[in-house]
This record gives C-alpha cells, structure tokens and sequence, in this order.
C-alpha cells in the first residue's frame, strides 16, 4: 500500500463557474480534502479555496481518482447539492479501463460493502453486515488484455466501483490497493470521474457537466 503522497503540481482546471457552484476536474493523485496530518494538508478544497474563498465541499473523489468534481460558493447551495447526493439525485458516470475483457458488455452489480477493518481504508464485499451497493456497467472498447468500460454507480459506497470491478474479475488498472500484478503496474488509477448530472441550486434546471478522461 503507498504511503508517500506527492500531489500532483497545476493550475485549477475549471470546468464551469456561475455565482452559486464550481465544478472542476481534479488530477489524479490528489486528496478532495486534507488528510490526518500535516504532510496530507495540500488538497483539491484548500487550492480550490485559496483562489474561490467562498467554496465549501459537498462531495469527494477517492486520491486517485480524476475528473468533475463540484463545489458550492454558497451555504444555500451546498444544502440543495447535499440534499441531491444524499437522496441519489445526481448522477455519475465513469471511465475505467480494466484487466481484462468481460464476456458479457452490460451488466449490474449489486454486492454489499463494508470496511475491511484490519486493513483499512479498504473495502470488501460482505453478504452479513454490508452496507447495499450498486454500479451499472458497460463495456466501451475491447483493447486486447484490457477493456474499457463506463460505470454508472447507483449508490455512493468508499471504493464502491473498485470493489466491484474487482470483485467482477476485472481490476481497474493501476489500482494501488486492489490490483496486482500486471494490472497494477500502471503510472495511475484508470478511473475517471467524467460526467456529473444534477438540479441547479438556482432554478432547479437539469445541468450536465463533463471532463474527458485523460487515458
């Protein structure tokens, strides 16, 4: 498991900023909030939060994972973004690239998550006392001893889709905590956060915003 965090060192990348939320597409490789201690204090929120002083967090994206990721420059609208996450409003779509090639090209998995205590921040897949978790998934593209595939989670579970994917037989690669082998010796997590839907906090509109996948 890494212990050494070298963040990744760049200017913001904005997606789409308007008087009530900012959407940005974080780099791989660095924390959406500060760690226990000071060597995990650079994060996404306090760069985000040097140049958007008003900014407050209403969701994160694992270390490793890249892509949209939104803020609120209000009170009233961190609530109304909350309350959309907590009630499974949003909607979220991935791009991974995995070891492996499913023989099926659409699927549903549905296995309860929990905490795998002796050896956190790791998850597992646990039928007693799991927490209830779904992704939807979807292959994209064979590339011969890989695929690349859309995720779709449907709910919000810690490493939900690398869990999953895993627990399928198909790794996401790069992955520092559940891949091995061949499949973890990539230069990155191929996971990427790359569509978010949700309600506007100003008019309740339908809002779409994307960031392509690096990889």
């Amino acid at each position: 498991m890494e212990t050494e965090y070298t963040p990744p060192d760049g200017p913001l990348v904005v997606l789409h900023e308007d008087a009530e939320v900012l959407l940005v597409d974080k780099p791989a490789g660095l924390l959406s909030v500060p760690g226990k201690g000071p060597h995990l204090a650079d994060c996404l929120l306090t760069r985000i939060q040097a140049a958007f002083p008003d900014a407050l967090l209403v969701h994160r994206l694992d270390r490793d994972t890249s892509g949209v990721m939104i803020f609120a420059l209000t009170p009233y609208a961190q609530r109304h973004l909350g309350l959309q996450f907590e009630k499974r409003m949003t909607r979220k779509t991935y791009v991974a690239r995995v070891w492996g090639v499913p023989v099926e090209k659409t699927g549903l998995i549905d296995l309860p998550l929990i905490v795998d205590w002796p050896n956190r921040p790791l998850q597992m897949v646990c039928h007693e006392t799991g927490k209830s978790a779904q992704t939807e998934w979807r292959v994209l593209k064979d590339q011969g001893d890989t695929a690349r595939v859309r995720l779709t989670p449907k709910t919000g579970r810690s490493h939900q889709l690398r869990v999953h994917m895993l627990a399928l037989g198909y790794p996401i690669l790069g992955d520092p905590f559940y891949a091995t082998g061949p499949a973890r010796d990539f230069p990155r997590l191929m996971l990427h956060s790359e569509e978010l839907r949700f309600n506007h906090p100003q008019g309740g509109h339908s809002t779409k915003i994307r960031a392509k996948a690096p990889f």
